[in-house]
């Protein structure tokens, strides 16, 4: 260990020592930005670049398992991100599927899909189901795994499964007019049942959500972090969450 690794620990462990957990945010979303940049401003290629990010979120489950977070949704592959070359797509799902069995198999994790299926390959559909059925009864984090998501399509998507419902009831559009608000469309998100994200973290110096959590994150504090995802380390995970302790929540009062 070299001396900035020293001092970068000791400043972590100071933090986390001043961290009131009871303050800590029960839901986090976070957009795994800056792979390809991380990558080229290492010198490696972008594949290298998804593979260190796919490998980071590990570390990202452990220190959130530390300060009692419940539930972490990881932004790993958004609708527009599928129209990218197949030269670039392929091993990029390819990294996808290995982190979500990876995810599956570290035992403690309980991994649920967000996104729209349909959109995905039969091969990623295939390591997505089965990750969230082998890992159904486990007990720790619900790990939210978004691929293929976009937040328009998601409200597109709940607002469809929403009107197909009250079409099996036999409900007319004039009746579903008269009753439909906001708790109707949020029981048809791909996040039904869940808290809305209380943080959303995204790094590599972008500060916009790019369609994340639309519906989800109306009430949610946002935290934009320099760093590429690959290099994000223990320390700036506990800065975004000091950051939001220190927040006055007011939910629009």
């Amino acid at each position: 260990m070299n001396l900035r690794d020293l001092v970068y620990g000791l400043y972590a462990r100071r933090v986390e020592g001043r961290l009131d957990h009871a303050q800590v945010p029960k839901h986090i979303g976070v957009i795994l930005d800056g792979n390809r940049r991380w990558a080229k401003a290492s010198g490696g290629t972008p594949e290298q670049g998804h593979k260190a990010g796919a490998d980071k979120i590990q570390e990202l489950l452990g220190w959130c398992a530390e300060t009692d977070v419940e539930v972490v949704t990881l932004w790993m592959l958004s609708t527009d991100n599928l129209n990218r070359p197949e030269e670039q797509l392929v091993p990029l799902l390819g990294i996808i599927e290995n982190a979500v069995r990876a995810l599956a198999a570290d035992g403690r994790w309980r991994v649920h899909h967000v996104g729209t299926m349909d959109l995905l390959p039969a091969r990623t559909q295939s390591v997505l189901k089965e990750a969230q059925e082998a890992t159904r009864e486990n007990t720790g984090i619900l790990v939210n795994v978004a691929v293929g998501y976009g937040g328009r399509q998601e409200i597109a998507d709940a607002v469809r499964s929403l009107l197909l419902e009250h079409a099996e009831r036999g409900t007319s559009f004039e009746e579903l007019a008269e009753i439909v608000d906001v708790e109707h469309i949020s029981e048809h998100l791909y996040t039904r049942g869940q808290p809305d994200p209380d943080l959303v973290i995204r790094t590599s110096g972008e500060q916009r959500l790019s369609g994340f959590m639309l519906w989800q994150s109306a009430h949610s504090e946002y935290y934009f972090c320099e760093v590429h995802w690959p290099a994000f380390r223990k320390v700036d995970f506990l800065r975004a969450l000091r950051d939001y302790a220190a927040r006055h929540r007011r939910y629009g009062t």
